[in-house]
């Protein structure tokens, strides 16, 4: 059976603990900070008979939701009216912080049968380690509770979005693509000393590193996807990419069609933005069949390369059949093409602009309050 996480009935003024208590009576899954204590409040004593879940189990984990069963001792099983599920986010002094405090909750719902889902945007994100414990409940005649003590600790992590999530990034994304602009290279900045290092020890292949944690926390190919990053946003006024970078001051170009063609799958990766008006949508480029290919199937949403609001490769029927680009005016597109990349295909070359670190989006944080870029599930 599923329990709703919605705390919509919590107003008393009361404490927090006491608050919870007030609203027990309700069949929907209650949301409280708890005290740190085991209980000090009078209306809740511990009874013996009460029997302590044993062998908890977590399954079917999503980002914002788990189902949680366990084992009771037959002893007074038919006094439970209550289970008190205790949820802390996993101490990490390095974890990101989200719109939601990250406090001790306590979770309150009438004893249905198990196995019990447990959902709630608001106190679970994606990608998160978290500890549960559980304790069991009776409601006297006089409006206290009894309860048992606490099972024993256990440790889950919930999971990424899912490509139900991702196609609900999308539809976002579209809304604000505009109109399309034509291009002609890919491009990536670096230092000067990146490509020398490229050169010296990497037989002058770019190779590809993992995706780092910038964006949506729940995507699935942060810290997973192996790729190479490109840019191909042109500049309105001159159709040609912008002088200035976050990255470095040489830049390597290669021509659209060798890394975009017919034998290239496209796949919709990301979308957000950093506490700043610009949006980003990331695009994975894979060549069909490759092991990137191969885990982009998997996980992230298709798109025509022919036919979507981002970027596209078509023939020129007007002229002599050659493939023409197109990319989206009004979002900054960041390519992860999934395949290492050889110098010898494109041209590296000083560029005359500055370096504009205020715009890099390496680990950027995505903005978890903009209506624009986020969606109804854990951040």
């Amino acid at each position: 059976m599923e329990v709703p996480g919605f705390a919509h009935n919590i107003t008393s003024p009361l404490s927090p603990c006491e608050g919870m208590i007030k609203d027990l009576s309700l069949d929907a899954l209650q949301l409280c900070e708890r005290d740190g204590s085991k209980s000090q409040d009078s209306s809740i004593s511990e009874i013996e008979e009460l029997p302590v879940p044993q062998n908890i189990k977590i399954s079917n984990i999503t980002c914002d939701s788990f189902k949680i069963c366990w084992d009771m001792e037959p002893r007074s099983k038919e006094c439970i009216t209550h289970y008190f599920i205790d949820l802390n986010k996993k101490e990490n002094k390095n974890s990101n912080k989200f719109k939601h405090k990250d406090v001790p909750t306590k979770l309150v719902a009438k004893a249905v049968p198990l196995p019990m889902t447990v959902r709630g945007h608001w106190f679970l994100s994606p990608r998160t380690e978290y500890t549960v414990a559980v304790q069991t409940a009776s409601k006297q005649t006089d409006g206290d509770y009894s309860i048992s003590e606490w099972s024993e600790i256990i440790e889950f992590c919930t999971a990424d979005y899912s490509t139900v999530h991702l196609n609900q990034l999308l539809e976002k994304a579209e809304v604000i693509a505009g109109r399309m602009l034509r291009l002609s290279v890919f491009y990536r900045n670096q230092n000067k000393e990146y490509f020398d290092n490229t050169r010296e020890t990497q037989e002058s292949r770019i190779l590809q590193s993992v995706k780092d944690n910038s964006g949506s926390h729940g995507s699935p190919i942060s810290g997973k996807l192996e790729g190479v990053y490109f840019s191909c946003n042109t500049e309105f006024n001159t159709g040609k990419p912008p002088q200035d970078s976050p990255y470095g001051r040489h830049r390597f170009e290669v021509q659209a069609d060798t890394l975009f063609n017919p034998d290239t799958n496209l796949y919709f990766g990301d979308f957000y933005c950093m506490y700043t008006a610009y949006h980003y949508v990331i695009l994975v480029l894979a060549p069909k069949g490759s092991a990137g290919d191969d885990f982009c199937k998997q996980r992230l949403p298709a798109l025509d390369i022919t036919n979507n609001r981002f970027l596209t490769c078509k023939k020129d029927e007007k002229g002599d059949g050659s493939l023409v680009f197109h990319h989206a005016q009004d979002v900054i597109l960041e390519v992860i093409y999934t395949e290492p990349v050889d110098l010898a295909l494109g041209t590296v070359a000083e560029i005359s602009g500055h370096q504009l670190m205020s715009m890099s989006t390496v680990n950027a944080k995505k903005d978890p309050s903009c209506k624009t870029c986020n969606i109804s599930v854990g951040r």
